[in-house]
Order: C-alpha cells, then sequence, then structure tokens
C-alpha cells in the first residue's frame, strides 16, 4: 500500500492529455520518472484503486490549488475506512487459505504411503537409492519440480533442464530435513507444511500458509556421487567389451 504514495505519472491521465512527443530534456526526464515509479506500484493502483480518480485527485490538489470535490480531513477518514476493510478481507483470505492447506495436509497423512516425521514433515518414497546421506553441512545435485496444492508449479530445474547445486543448510527447513533423509538415487515426494517453508509470507505464487509440494530427486553429494556412478558405468561399459 505505501506504494501508492509514490506515484506521479497518474496525474497525466486527469487531464487527458498525454504529451504524444518528448520536446525537451525535461520531458524525457519526466516520463522516465513516470515509468520508473510505475514499475512497482502499477498492479497493485490498478487492484485497488481506479487509476482515473487517483489522477484526477493528484491534478486537483496540486494544480487547482487544493479546490478538491471532498475536503483533507474527509479524505482521510475515507482512506482508513477503505484500507481497513481491505486489510479485513486479506486477513480473512489467508486464514481460509491456513485451514485450506491444513487440511490438504490432514487428509495426505492418512495415505498409507505417506511418512510424516516429528517436524510435521510429510513425503513418499518413490525410488530408494543406494547412495549416500547428505548431512547439513553437505552440498547437494539435486532435480525438483515444486508445486502448490492446486497444482500450480512455482519453480522447476526439471523444466530448465539442468539440476541444481546448493548446500543442504542453505535451504528452507522442510527442503533441509527431507534431503537429510534420502540417499544419493533417491526419488521422494515431499509436503512441506507453511511452518517449514515460508510461513506467513507473500512470495507472490507462494501465499502465506502455503503447502509446498516437491518430486525431489537426489543426483548427488558434493559432486562425488556422481562422478562415481559415471565411473562405474564406464567400467561396466569396458567389461562387457
Amino acid at each position: 500500500m505505501k506504494k501508492l504514495t509514490t506515484i506521479i505519472a497518474a496525474v497525466a491521465v486527469s487531464a487527458g492529455a498525454f504529451a504524444q512527443t518528448l520536446q525537451t530534456e525535461k520531458d524525457s526526464a519526466s516520463y522516465a520518472m513516470g515509468m520508473y515509479q510505475a514499475q512497482g506500484s502499477a498492479k497493485e493502483i490498478n487492484e485497488f484503486l481506479s487509476i482515473e480518480q487517483f489522477a484526477q485527485g493528484f491534478y486537483d490538489f496540486v494544480f487547482k490549488k487544493g479546490n478538491t470535490l471532498i475536503s483533507e480531513e474527509k479524505a482521510n477518514d475515507i482512506l482508513q475506512n477503505y484500507f481497513q476493510k481491505l486489510s479485513n478481507k486479506e486477513q480473512e483470505k489467508i486464514q481460509e487459505q491456513c485451514l485450506e492447506n491444513k487440511d490438504f495436509l490432514l487428509k495426505n497423512k492418512e495415505n498409507k504411503d505417506v511418512i510424516t516425521t516429528e517436524s510435521g514433515l510429510q513425503y513418499k518414497v518413490i525410488t530408494k537409492g543406494k547412495g549416500a546421506t547428505p548431512t547439513a553441512d553437505d552440498k547437494v545435485t539435486v532435480h525438483y519440480k515444486g508445486s502448490l496444492i492446486d497444482g500450480t508449479v512455482f519453480d522447476s530445474s526439471i523444466d530448465r533442464g539442468a539440476p541444481a547445486e546448493f548446500p543442504v543448510r542453505a535451504v528452507i527447513p522442510g527442503f533441509s530435513e527431507a534431503l537429510q533423509l534420502m540417499t544419493v538415487g533417491s526419488k521422494y515426494i515431499i509436503y512441506i507444511p507453511s511452518e517449514l517453508g515460508y510461513g506467513m509470507q507473500d512470495m507472490g505464487v507462494i501465499k502465506p500458509c502455503s503447502t509446498l509440494i516437491f518430486e525431489l530427486e537426489l543426483l548427488a553429494i558434493n559432486g562425488d556421487e556422481a562422478q562415481a556412478t559415471n565411473d562405474n558405468s564406464k567400467k561396466s561399459k569396458k567389461n562387457k567389451k
């Protein structure tokens, strides 16, 4: 909401006369500033306010010497009431999301193939590998696809066609815990409750209270297992010859 106060470029709308050309350096700088201010706020202002009325209020106050349709005192009351209602609706929406995700995990827990750890992490073993198990101090190479309970995919090394490599302790708690349960070569589906993920943070596609579902394959620890697998494969081919 704070970003809304930074919108300056919108004033042009109220006058109904956009500059079709940029004739001076000041024109260009003004236009560029409008673009800059809009980059992080256009979505918010279109979602919560009417751009035309927003710009008209800005224009009237600045260029009509305060000759506005409503008083400053009344404007303050209107804004407080309006944004309080929006805040209440947002809180209700978050509560619904939390209940929906909690219900999903409760039902998923009843699946006989799903194992639930003491922390609340849930996982299902698809393939059990025969390699080593990483510790929190290791770096791993993995393939994964992350989605929400409605099927929305928010990240995928599989779709990018390149595995990801990172320290075990550098990822969210649920992901880190799952890795330390796996052996190299294993494929799991893991279900991370929001408390072990991003909690109440709004991460764009990932909303507050979101359960994160990952298809996860552990390929290597510190690169060693990947090399060992390649070496064994080469030896096997050589022996066959």
